[in-house]
């Protein structure tokens, strides 16, 4: 089936269609989006890898992270293991320990004078 209207466009904007200036005008414009687009190739590109790198960053943090939560673990499960135990009788030395310390300074300085 065939349109009666097939051609549109007025004959002067046929005619404007195959003007040189047009041409070299729409060769610029062409140019300069083919250079656009050419930095934003490049910028996508960069900014890929710096995205890589910040993952492997990231992924580095995340396994020495759980290294020293690992050792965090192994030593609070030890302070427990340490506090649970019947070492009642190593505090009472120390108490006893330091009091003795107390009482040589009192009488060191005491009688010194």
């Amino acid at each position: 089936m065939r349109r009666a209207h097939a051609n549109q466009y007025p004959p002067d904007y046929m005619q404007g269609m195959q003007d040189p200036t047009l041409e070299t005008e729409n060769d610029r414009i062409t140019d300069k989006l083919k250079g656009k687009i050419q930095s934003l190739k490049s910028l996508t590109i960069e900014i890929g890898s710096e995205v890589r790198g910040q993952n492997q960053y990231l992924k580095d943090m995340d396994d020495e992270f759980d290294n020293a939560g690992g050792f965090l673990g192994k030593a609070m499960g030890r302070v427990k293991k340490l506090a649970s135990g019947s070492h009642n009788h190593v505090v009472l030395y120390l108490l006893v320990f330091s009091l003795c310390v107390f009482l040589f300074l009192w009488l060191l300085i005491r009688f010194s004078s």
